[in-house]
């Protein structure tokens, strides 16, 4: 684990280098420090210190806008207790950001040695903190502690150590709305865990059953806060742009940015997407553990299949970890040469391109 937690550091070191570097020659500088605290940073510090708006939030002509009750409350909760000790809030929001992020690492190398081998658990730490948009890992973002929770969640589950699996689902389903895709991934194991034996049958059903309680309770105590039954999807769509449209989006941003070549990062993460999506693909024939390969499919769908951002896609694949795994694999059976090497070449793109992101990209991730 130790070894983990050296290469997640390794990767934030040079990260972070590469944002001062870069942005020292930014039209507007910013020290490394404000760049990690840009865009939805301020949304979980305000839901931290401020709490939850009563209800909906309307501009001065009338208009719906978003608001924080779009943000799940985990990564928030942490911050305002952070800040109950005394640490000023942007502070505490990376603090707890980075903490999570050993956790990720530890979570990530442990699920990739059940699964596949301690080399592979090593190059799943690798590929995942040096993947494209990981620079979310070092900023005031939820996917850190969702990666945390969620690689935790299967760790335990494939271990059978159901009470722990339970909870960390739980926790996963109140951190972003994908960890209903989490939750789901848990039934499966639970299920399989059922089949194989049916004694003490409740403890993986009562694991599964609280994990899937977890976004239907935060979306359903929003809709009680607010009065209306669909109130946070209408607060997403209002402030985000966000809904489920089956993939319409998606696919005309593909067709469109692919066909009209306009601007180098939409083409590139119309390339992310397709190769996201062909990974997946790898993965899936390579037959990986069941509940991880359900869970994958489900978050690809809800990522894929919504309206929005376009350039925040690649961030919420992050976690899916499913994409990886053909990665991962080869990575673990190549001789080790090969394997750093390849490894190395694929770290520098990807935190070479998160840099640029946070320091060129004037558009939120």
């Amino acid at each position: 684990m130790a070894t983990a937690v050296v290469i997640l550091g390794l990767t934030r070191i040079v990260q972070l280098l590469m944002i001062a570097w870069m942005g020292a020659a930014n039209s507007e500088p910013k020290t490394v420090w404000d760049r990690l605290l840009i865009w939805d940073t301020g949304w979980f510090i305000r839901v931290a210190m401020d709490g939850y708006p009563e209800g909906f939030t309307y501009a001065a002509d009338g208009r719906m806008e978003g608001n924080e009750l779009a943000f799940f409350p985990v990564y928030p909760m942490l911050i305002r207790f952070g800040a109950a000790l005394g640490i000023d809030p942007g502070t505490a929001a990376l603090t707890v950001a980075w903490l999570a992020s050993i956790g990720a690492a530890i979570a990530l190398h442990l699920l990739g040695t059940s699964l596949y081998g301690k080399r592979a658990g090593w190059a799943l730490v690798a590929i995942c903190c040096s993947a494209p948009v990981s620079v979310v890992l070092s900023m005031g973002y939820s996917e850190s502690i969702y990666i945390a929770l969620v690689a935790g969640m299967f760790v335990a589950a494939h271990r059978r150590v159901w009470w722990a699996a339970g909870l960390l689902g739980l926790l996963t389903a109140l951190s972003r709305p994908t960890g209903a895709a989490a939750a789901i991934g848990l039934a499966v194991a639970a299920l399989l865990a059922v089949r194989e034996s049916r004694e003490q049958a409740w403890k993986p059903l009562t694991a599964a059953a609280v994990a899937l309680a977890g976004v239907p309770l935060y979306l359903g105590w929003v809709a009680y806060r607010v009065g209306d039954l669909t109130a946070w999807f209408q607060i997403q769509t209002a402030g985000w742009g966000t809904s489920f449209d089956y993939g319409k989006s998606t696919a005309e941003f593909l067709w469109t940015t692919l066909r009209s070549g306009d601007g180098w990062i939409p083409v590139s993460m119309a390339f992310m997407l397709l190769v996201a999506l062909a990974a997946a693909g790898v993965a899936l024939a390579q037959k990986p553990w069941l509940p991880l390969a359900v869970y994958g499919v489900v978050a690809m769908i809800l990522v894929y299949g919504q309206a929005g951002f376009y350039h925040s896609k690649p961030r919420l694949l992050l976690p899916v970890l499913l994409t990886l795994l053909p990665a991962v694999v080869a990575a673990s059976k190549a001789r080790p040469k090969v394997a750093i090497l390849s490894i190395t070449a694929w770290a520098l793109f990807g935190l070479w391109f998160g840099a640029y992101l946070v320091t060129v990209w004037p558009y939120t991730l």
